[in-house]
């Protein structure tokens, strides 16, 4: 009797994990858009990170259910992710370290002299 479930569990088809595709799409998203004012790319980055997580979770609870490739897919996908998430966070810290540049300079402006000599 053992020996036809375990037949049985072995002859199983191994299908892909769910979502490799959308992981691998959503983190070169995440890339191309992290020049968008960084915030985009942020967000997808994160969103492809949770379902790499989840699918690897998946893949660790019942390996022999999935194929390898798409095993592959996770992980080539979730470092494609941690790559745009890394530039979409530096794109971000650039931006607010420009305009708090830019803002000081503003600030510390010697605006009373222009003002003095337009008069």
């Amino acid at each position: 009797m053992e020996n036809n479930e375990s037949n049985k569990k072995q002859s199983l088809p191994q299908v892909p994990l769910p979502n490799a595709t959308v992981v691998i799409v959503l983190g070169i998203a995440s890339i191309v858009l992290c020049w968008c004012q960084g915030i985009f790319g942020l967000i997808l980055a994160i969103i492809s990170l949770i379902l790499a997580n989840r699918d690897l979770a998946l893949y660790n609870a019942n390996p022999e259910n999935y194929t390898v490739s798409s095993l592959n897919n996770v992980r080539n996908g979730r470092t494609i992710a941690i790559i745009g998430l890394v530039l979409a966070a530096a794109f971000i810290f650039i931006l607010l370290v420009s305009f708090l540049f830019l803002g000081l300079n503003f600030a510390l402006f010697p605006w009373d002299m222009i003002r003095d000599f337009n008069h």
